[in-house]
């Protein structure tokens, strides 16, 4: 059974400290209970994330919009450059099992936007893209994992 990859998005230059500690642990839980993590593999929400799997032993993979892998935070497993800039949202988007958006601008809209499309899950955690229907909003990164679990059951390890 393949490992279920799970988008973190949002800003890539978030400085609210409780947003970033919240990304983080959703990437901890992320790793904990057996999910792989994609994300857009810079700063921000995207760090934090990355980090938090990392420091449970989990794997992120990180789409950079350009086209140096070494772009990459430090925290990503596996860097993909693909010299898209902005268009590597649809890759992130048409990837990941399912998105999770914490906080987030234009960007993470698009990738909010282009998931719905799919007919991908979407959670937001402290977004203000939350009243976009089709979205399911939590309060948690707990909650968000329960719901991912729900939808993804994660491979017995």
């Amino acid at each position: 059974m393949r490992k279920w990859l799970i988008a973190v998005i949002g800003s890539g230059h978030e400085p609210d400290r409780e947003l970033l500690a919240k990304a983080r642990r959703v990437g901890e839980l992320l790793a904990e209970n057996g999910y792989a993590l994609i994300t857009g593999g810079l700063g921000g929400v995207m760090e934090a994330a990355s980090a938090g799997v990392q420091s449970k032993g989990g794997l992120a993979v990180g789409v950079l919009p350009g086209p140096h892998p070494d772009q990459a935070n430090r925290y990503v497993g596996i860097a993909i450059a693909t010299g898209l800039g902005e268009a590597r949202n649809a890759v992130i988007a048409t990837t990941a099992d399912a998105l999770i958006a914490v906080s987030g601008e234009y960007g993470t809209l698009s990738e909010i936007a282009l998931a719905l499309k799919l007919g991908k899950p979407v959670i937001t955690l402290d977004s203000k893209w939350d009243q976009i229907e089709g979205t399911i909003r939590v309060d948690s990164p707990e909650e968000a994992i329960a719901h991912i679990q729900t939808l993804f059951p994660a491979p017995s390890r």
